[in-house]
Parts: structure tokens; sequence; C-alpha cells
């Protein structure tokens, strides 16, 4: 931890409550803590000065759900976000068979659930030969994979895709087709290099396969530049127990800015694939093996991990994105008296947003995929719409909100998850359920890790933006707008500077 002296800085209102000085102030930080805020301070000797010249200081912004490693791999991965059809995305897969011939492939982005048919293996065949094929859909839950990389990855051939936990087991030995350049020292330090960029202090890694192991390396390895609050999954719980880690621990071989997280566990699948466990039939249930979705877990599985995380120590990250796998979930936290977050929390009843607040559950949620499902729910969720993305529910019903990117699905980047939950439109359209928007004050508060306005006793972890976070435009496009487009000139972390552009 360091000291820092930022000098001339308006403070950003954090809370209803919130009423800091309207005229620049100094903030001292030192040993990583704000120790005194004034309208001037002297000069301390060694300690380094910042002139914020009248720009706005906010606590850091955290993002509550990423998966870093594949949002690192993510920037080198053939990009199928633009494709609208199979026929699209096996055009771009022979564009690059051709241009790098031999080279195994791994692509990202698709999004197959607006699509009018399923895809085959067969089909991949015919444009990749014996080059090794994966495509993983813009949602994570499954990957469409041509038959040299399933017989690779020592898996069944089949002629469809492989969906959820068998997909979820078989993404770690990715490594073994295509190396693990992407995962090096200096790959991550650019991913953190550029969260930093945009304000981030802190983020929960919910990397599938990942190890605490791993970020004690990374911590020796030039990669200790931001807070990190690590997960486990069921496969690793037992070790994790018997280490004696609790939630809030330091991780082994780390200083405290890298910290144990939760337990993660994945209760249903997704709406791209259909997998998110409803309490309805989908539109097109007659294409489906269950027509409603399904459970990934049975009832007793679920109680059963949150009671051992619950008794170790540990909160629990519940993913849970269709109605049915909600109610389930909050069902379960109630039994076993466990404590910790609903993952996504995209479809929702209003009485199970109530149980959420009764429960103090806390909804961590992700605006920006509201701009990728917004069409899609239409189709496949009709007359569900207004209980989707439920930000306002919750809000008004007391539930604690945390917001994130859910990256690689979205991008690494706060603002844009702030401005979908402000403006709820990626295009020229109306928002969409404006109902459920948030303000910016409200979509900030729930951006910063809980923490109020800088003041004495705040972490050293801290923003200066070039522009008002809070400032209202004309309509929700424009502040939208001007949200997506936040400039920011320093990111503390612990008083250490992560990142200037002054």
């Amino acid at each position: 931890m360091t000291s820092l002296l930022i000098r001339r800085a308006r403070l950003v209102p954090i809370g209803p409550a919130a009423s800091p000085p309207r005229y620049p102030v100094d903030v001292l930080v030192e040993d990583g803590l704000v120790t005194t805020v004034a309208a001037h301070l002297d000069p301390r000797t060694g300690v380094e000065e910042v002139d914020a010249d009248g720009r706005w200081c906010a606590p850091g912004l955290w993002d509550q759900h990423v998966h870093f490693t594949q949002w690192t791999l993510a920037s080198q991965r053939l990009d199928l976000a633009p494709a609208r059809s199979p026929e699209q995305v096996l055009a771009l897969v022979a564009e690059r068979v051709t241009a790098l011939p031999g080279i195994p492939i791994v692509g990202w982005g698709h999004r197959p659930g607006g699509w009018p048919r399923d895809v085959t293996v067969s089909e991949l065949d015919a444009v990749t030969g014996e080059t090794p094929v994966v495509l993983i859909a813009g949602d994570g839950h499954h990957a469409w994979l041509n038959t040299t990389a399933l017989l690779h990855l020592a898996m069944p051939v089949r002629d469809s895709v492989v969906r959820e936990t068998e997909w979820f087991a078989v993404y770690p030995r990715l490594v073994t087709l295509v190396g693990n350049d992407g995962t090096s020292p200096e790959a991550f330090r650019r991913t953190l290099d550029a969260a930093a960029a945009r304000g981030i202090v802190g983020m929960v890694d919910f990397e599938f396969g990942g190890s605490r192991e791993a970020w004690a390396e990374r911590w020796t390895q030039d990669c200790d530049l931001l807070r990190v609050r690590w997960a486990t999954y069921a496969d690793t719980l037992d070790e994790v127990i018997a280490a004696g880690l609790r939630t809030g621990d330091p991780l082994p071989g780390c200083d405290d800015r890298a910290t144990m997280g939760s337990l993660k566990i994945i209760s249903d699948g997704s709406l791209n694939t259909r997998t998110a466990w409803c309490c309805d039939p989908y539109a097109d249930a007659h294409r489906l093996e269950h027509p409603a979705g399904q459970p990934n877990l049975s009832g007793p599985e679920l109680r059963e991990l949150l009671a051992r995380a619950h008794a170790g120590g540990l909160e629990v990250s519940t993913h849970a994105i269709g109605d049915a796998a909600v109610t389930e979930a909050l069902a379960g936290y109630a039994e076993t008296g466990a404590h910790g977050s609903l993952e996504h929390a995209q479809l929702v009843s209003r009485e199970d947003v109530r149980r959420m607040a009764e429960l103090g559950v806390r909804a961590s949620v992700q605006p920006a995929h509201l701009l990728d499902d917004r069409d899609l729910t239409e189709q496949v969720w009709p007359g569900r719409a207004e209980r989707c993305f439920a930000f306002r529910w919750m809000l008004d019903d007391g539930v604690e909100l945390a917001l994130g990117s859910d990256a690689p699905v979205s991008p690494l980047d706060p603002w844009l998850a702030i401005a979908a939950a402000v403006h709820r439109s990626a295009d020229e359209r109306d928002p969409w359920h404006s109902e459920q928007a948030l303000t910016p004050a409200e979509a900030l508060a729930a951006s910063v890790d809980g923490q109020p306005t800088v003041g004495v006793g705040s972490p050293g972890d801290l923003v200066l933006l070039d522009a008002d976070p809070l400032a209202v435009g004309q309509d929700s496009a424009e502040t939208g707008h001007a949200l997506r487009t936040m400039s920011v000139a320093l990111t503390t972390v612990g008083g250490r500077v992560v990142h200037a552009d002054l």
C-alpha cells in the first residue's frame, strides 16, 4: 500500500443521503486508506501528488462477474459475434482455415438462439477438414465442435453441439488443443491494464477450471494490479475447505488484495441455449428435449452444496437465469442458511424478488446482457419480458444490486453495464421496458462494491473521471451515450496509481 495526495477533486455522491462538499477538495491516501479530506492540504514529504483539476472522484469500480482467463483469450479468438446465421459462421471459419491452414481454431461469440435451425457437426466438418475447430457460443454454455476437435478432446463423436455440464467439464482441456500462449503473464497484464483504464479496481473471478495457485503464481509475475476475489467450483470445494479458506481470507501466496471469494454453483443453463430452467415452456418448445429447460442439479444436490459451503465459511454465488431456477435457489438459501448471491436472476417473479430481499440474497446482474437478449426474449419468452432484468423491482424491494459483465459474454467494461442499466437499448429503438431502468446514481452505486462517497476511512481504491457520472441528459439515450463513453483519467488501488491519463 502506498500514499498519494489528490488535489482539487470533486467528490461524486454515492447513496441517497450523500452530501459531499460542492467545492473541489484535496484527498490524502496514506498506507492504502483515505485519511484526510479537506479544502486544502499542505504538501506531505515523500507523498506523490496528482492534480485532479476539478475532475470527479469516486470509489473505484468492481466487475462482480468475470471469467478472467476466457476474457483474456477472447481477444485472440475468431470473432463470430457478427454472424447472424450458421452459413455466416461457416463462411468465417472457412476463411480462417484457408488463411491459416492446419492451425486449430477457437471461435467465440455467435448467438444461435435466434437461428431457424440447429447446426450439425457434419456441416462444420465439410468446411474444416482435419483442422480442429471449437466454436463457443456467446453465452458460454455450449460449443460447436468438429469431429477432429471432439476426438482430440476425448469426447464422444456426435452430430450436435456440446452443452452445459459436459461443455464446462471439457473447457479446461482446450489448452491441449491450442496451447497457452494466450494465458501468458504478458497477456494477463494487458487484460488488467485495460480493466484499470476503465476505472476497475477489482473483480470477482469465476473462471472455469481456475485455481488459487494460478493467482498466487500471477501475483509474482507482475499481475498484482487489481483486487481479485477468486471463486471455487464444486470440484475444488473440498480442497478449499480443507485448507481452511473462508470468504475474505487472503489467498495463500498473495497479499490481502487477492482473497477467497465464494462457491460458484451453476444451477441451470442459459436463454440462448434454451436450457435456462423456467416455470413455463419456451415458445419453440417443440424443438427442445426439455420444453421449459432443466436444472443442472437436483434439489438435494443443490442444498448439499449450499450447506457444505456455508458450514465451511464460504458465501455462495448461484447461477440462476430462469424463474424456476431462481425459485429453487432461494428455497435452498432459506433451508440451509447460506449467504451470497444469485448470479444473473434474468427472469424473476415479483414474489421471488421480495424473497431475495427477505433472505438478504444479493442480485449480481449483468445489464449488458439485456442488449443481446432483447429480441430473443420476445421470441422465446413471449409475455415474460416485463419480468426480465427487473432491476427496478429489485432496488425498490430492498435487494442489494451488484453489477458485472460476465466477460467474455459481455465486454469487461463497467460503463457499458451502467449505461445499459440506465438506457436499456443498444440501438435507435426506445428503451426495453424502461420501467425497470436505473438512474445513473443507482447504477454507479451498484458498481462500487458497496463503498459510499469517498471520505475518511475509504479504501484508496479511487477513480478520477473527466465528466460527471451522475449528469442526466435530455433523455436516457443521451445519458447512456455519455456513460458508455466515460473517460477515466486516473485509477488507484490502495493508493497505488494503476492507470493515469491526465
